[in-house]
């Protein structure tokens, strides 16, 4: 096993080809080769996602530059530095469809895992990084034993509250060996965006080659980069996440700790890929069909080569100048253009593109709580769906654009007055 970096950010490495006199650039965090190309660079972002209260004026949020950069020899899109969140609250908004189904979803995962593996009280299964216990419930209600590690505090004493047995620690490979030591080795590891938010994804993955047990299978999701390439998902984008993985890189990292992606499936609903992992050494596992189709997807997309990632930090560019040009062009045209949604990803869209109230007067959202808040960054109010039916704007601009057929189906009374409907990704379109 290669030598971990040291955790929180990337070394950094003479560039010589950089004309500033002693620049030093940051190193990949896996293989280590200077990083010199830009994936997305979104400028200076807001450190968190809250949304802030108007009445607190004097209340400022704190900027840093958001710059993902990619690895040139291995091809991992990464943050050259990164502090794992241990109270993080920002990250990926899930839509309220994928929260709904979220429960039977986890049942029916656990049901089918439990089927597979053959889990019972003989089989334990560990979390990483499972915040509440929520998931690891549906294990434990089937009479299977089961533990967490997860960082949090507040998070552990949650599903410490739920009954399930936490070990408050970040999970590494001294984590791991540690806990060999304390308990019997799981059948079953889950860790579900762990993975992303790892401070070193080596140790990490020593950590799991350790714990698990011979002939035992751990399942890692994370946001896919092919997914967020396609979409053009830059908004996505987050401090939460060091790391954006395709599966190519994935194997790769993997391999070189004698673990093997013997099945995997795409969640579409979170743009994300679910891997199924075990031992290099475990022949009871076949690869399935499923993996050689995502890695020939992969490379058709040209994830291997360089011009996949130029072209996407282009087009970072070129949907900002889009969605300038046509809120200037409405404001100059007399025409009022309102947002719908207040997600995170609507407030990194917005500051990146420099869009305020000047051109985006409010943004409505049903969620009660951000009802009378301001996007951070932006400094956008937000407001209740109802402000749309009282001000009659001429454009709505579907800011949770992942959701854009959901939201239109909800608001189409704009249509009434001559309304219409506008996205601002994967690239801008009125309808």
């Amino acid at each position: 096993m290669r030598a971990g970096f040291d955790h929180g950010s990337a070394p950094l490495r003479p560039g010589p080809d950089d004309r500033r006199p002693g620049f030093l650039r940051p190193a990949c965090r896996s293989c280590g080769a200077a990083l010199t190309e830009s994936f997305a660079d979104l400028g200076m972002i807001p450190l968190g996602d809250d949304l802030l209260d108007p009445r607190q004026p004097t209340r400022t949020e704190a900027f840093s530059p958001l710059h993902v950069l990619v690895c040139s020899d291995c091809r991992l899109v990464q943050l050259p530095e990164f502090q794992a969140p241990e109270g993080a609250t920002g990250g990926q908004s899930w839509p309220s469809s994928v929260l709904e189904a979220w429960p039977s979803q986890a049942e029916a995962f656990a049901d089918r895992m439990a089927a597979q593996l053959c889990l019972g009280p003989q089989t334990p299964v560990l979390e990483v990084g499972g915040k509440d216990g929520r998931l690891l419930q549906c294990f434990a209600r089937r009479g299977i034993p089961v533990l967490g590690v997860e960082p949090q505090e507040e998070a552990a004493q949650s599903a410490i509250a739920r009954g399930i047995p936490i070990e408050i620690a970040r999970f590494r490979a001294a984590t791991a060996r540690r806990l060999c030591a304390a308990y019997p080795a799981p059948v079953l590891m889950l860790a579900n965006r762990a993975l992303a938010q790892a401070p070193d994804l080596h140790d990490f993955i020593e950590g799991v080659r350790i714990l698990l047990a011979p002939g035992g299978v751990a399942t890692f999701e994370f946001p896919h980069l092919l997914r967020l390439i396609e979409c053009n998902a830059f908004d996505s984008i987050s401090r939460t996440d060091g790391f954006c993985l395709s599966l190519l890189v994935a194997e790769l990292i993997l391999g070189q700790h004698g673990l093997v992606v013997f099945d995997l499936e795409e969640l579409p609903e979170e743009a994300s890929l679910r891997l199924f992992v075990r031992h290099v050494e475990d022949a009871s596992k076949p690869v399935t069909p499923a993996v050689e189709r995502q890695r020939l997807r992969e490379r058709a997309a040209g994830l291997e080569g360089p011009e996949a990632y130029r072209r996407f930090a282009e087009g970072v560019v070129l949907a900002k100048c889009a969605l300038l040009d046509f809120l200037i062009g409405a404001r100059r045209a007399g025409q009022r253009v309102v947002g719908y949604g207040a997600p995170a990803r609507a407030s990194r869209l917005l500051t990146y593109c420099g869009v305020g109230p000047e051109l985006l007067p409010f943004t409505v959202d049903p969620c009660l709580d951000r009802q009378g808040m301001l996007l951070p960054g932006a400094r956008i109010p937000v407001r209740a769906p109802e402000a749309v039916l009282e001000e009659r704007p001429d454009f709505l601009l579907i800011l949770s654009w992942d959701r854009r057929e959901e939201v239109a189906a909800e608001m189409a009374a704009i249509r009434s007055w001559g309304g219409r409907f506008a996205v601002p990704l994967p690239r801008l379109q009125v309808f």
